[in-house]
């Protein structure tokens, strides 16, 4: 395992100072354990609670209190090079007395050639370490591991219950493919959490692991979450992206997709508002049979210098943990347009994300949406960073005779007894929205006077509304002619 030969590697390279961020304490010492059965160096564990302990060997007690200082004295005093695994040690280096002593330590200064580990969940060193230590990244437990992680679990409930769980295989092999990404605490969590619900594992347990993952994932709070995602069943039009996406979704989930064809990336939808972007984005999740990941743009950003992109770096990382998903960049020109006054942060942006596009190699397809395409940058619109674009129009009449449809079946409403043709030729300009809210404002009127909703009702409804094609005629038609030619109509 190349991670234990780099920890190796160094111990024997006599490294002073290594810094370990995991929550996964118990695996950096079985990580080290293995090292100095080939480096032959004592190993010596401190925390607060049990002082400085030697974990090499049985020791019936602490040999020094659990003071920081003293132990520090006793490392930079002891003879034999040892390792040091300092748990939760880094806060007491806002003492200058700590900090002088650990900096004479790591320079061997009067001491030994000690290896010293400092690990936490995070660690932030002063300045005056952070040039002498040396950051480890510790992996995260394979599938191996994690079937271990798995069959350990169901173990231990059978032996506390008194029978076995109920497996299927197959729901079996895809959870533990989708614990990868996760540290093996909590890992172990929630495979026990699925076992103790109901004394199986079975395919009714994925929506459970994944939004438990999610959560874990997703601490930043940048990401929304959602695993039952739309169908394209659940929105009119749109029949171009359907054909598309269902032609790819084979090789987007092939576990070995044919060498010919490159899996599918994503794709752009721009549109007028209120037309169905958001929804289709929903729908391609859905017929990719994956979950939704939307990323919050507008939540990215952060006044310090560098946090924006830092925010960004982790929330793709922790995307690409949760493949196979669909990343939808809700109005993404707003993220992204800039007159320059932000210091260039807008620009840095735009480079990490399409390097991200361009270099990912864990099935993320991103989708995203937007609204004024005159503001987006040229380097996102070129060929190749998105698979295609789509342009989502305002509704044909056929289209528009079916949204009607839609939303008055979705409120029991008797769909036979209205004229569809007839309501989609006095919606003409509107789009998806704007229908849905002039049924929403007949049934008020209706309601009022205590009577059913009827044919007249609506067209009232209709005619009072003023759709965006009216009120904003110059902009959206703009953008109409400039879709056209550009890109793929979307139905």
């Amino acid at each position: 395992m190349s991670e234990l030969q780099d920890l190796t590697t160094l111990v024997r390279a006599a490294t002073p100072l290594l810094v370990i961020e995991t929550v996964d304490e118990q695996r950096v010492i079985e990580c080290f354990r293995h090292v100095i059965s080939q480096a032959l160096r004592p190993l010596w564990r401190w925390t607060l609670t049990d002082g400085l302990t030697r974990l090499d060997f049985v020791q019936p007690e602490a040999e020094v209190a659990p003071d920081a200082g003293a132990t520090l004295d006793a490392i930079r005093t002891a003879s034999e090079r040892g390792i040091y695994l300092l748990f939760d040690f880094h806060p007491f280096l806002r003492y200058a007395m700590t900090l002088r002593q650990l900096r004479e330590i790591v320079q061997r200064q009067s001491s030994s050639a000690h290896t010293v580990v400092l690990i936490g969940a995070r660690i932030e060193l002063p300045e005056e370490l952070e040039a002498l230590s040396m950051r480890v990244p510790l992996s995260l437990p394979d599938i191996k591991e994690l079937a271990a992680i798995l069959r350990a679990e169901a173990l231990a409930w059978q032996r506390e219950q008194g029978r076995r769980v109920e497996v299927d295989g197959e729901a079996a092999r895809t959870i533990v493919r989708n614990l990868l990404g996760l540290a093996a605490p909590d890992a172990r969590r929630i495979v026990r959490k699925l076992i103790y619900n109901d004394g199986a594992l079975t395919a009714n347990d994925l929506p459970d692991l994944m939004q438990a993952k999610f959560d874990l994932l997703n601490r930043s709070g940048l990401l929304h979450y959602e695993y039952a995602t739309a169908s394209f069943a659940d929105i009119a039009g749109v029949s171009r992206v359907r054909e598309w996406v269902q032609r790819r979704r084979g090789v987007f989930l092939a576990a070995t997709p044919d060498p010919m064809l490159d899996p599918p990336k994503g794709v752009l939808l721009l549109g007028v508002q209120g037309c169905g972007k958001s929804l289709a984005a929903k729908a391609i999740a859905g017929g990719f049979g994956v979950p939704l990941v939307r990323l919050d743009f507008g939540a990215l950003y952060n006044k310090y210098q560098g946090e924006t992109e830092k925010n960004l770096r982790e929330a793709l990382q922790s995307t690409e943990l949760l493949a196979p998903c669909v990343l939808w960049i809700d109005e993404i020109e707003k993220g992204l347009a800039s007159g320059g006054e932000d210091g260039g942060v807008s620009r840095r942006v735009l480079g990490y994300l399409l390097t991200w596009m361009a270099e990912r190699k864990a099935k993320v397809f991103a989708v995203a949406t937007a609204n004024a395409v005159q503001e987006l940058p040229a380097e996102l619109l070129r060929k190749g960073r998105f698979d295609e674009i789509f342009f989502v129009d305002l509704p044909q009449t056929s289209v528009r005779a079916e949204i009607f449809a839609m939303h008055l079946r979705r409120r029991k409403l008797p769909v036979e007894q209205f004229d569809l043709p007839a309501l989609a030729a006095a919606s003409e300009g509107f789009s998806g929205a704007e229908i849905e809210q002039a049924i929403v404002s007949a049934l008020y009127d209706a309601s009022s006077g205590n009577t059913p909703l009827e044919q007249a009702t609506l067209l009232a409804a209709l005619e009072q509304t003023r759709p965006l094609s009216v009120l904003m005629h110059e902009q959206v038609e703009a953008l109409r002619i400039w879709a056209r030619g550009r890109c793929v109509p979307a139905d």
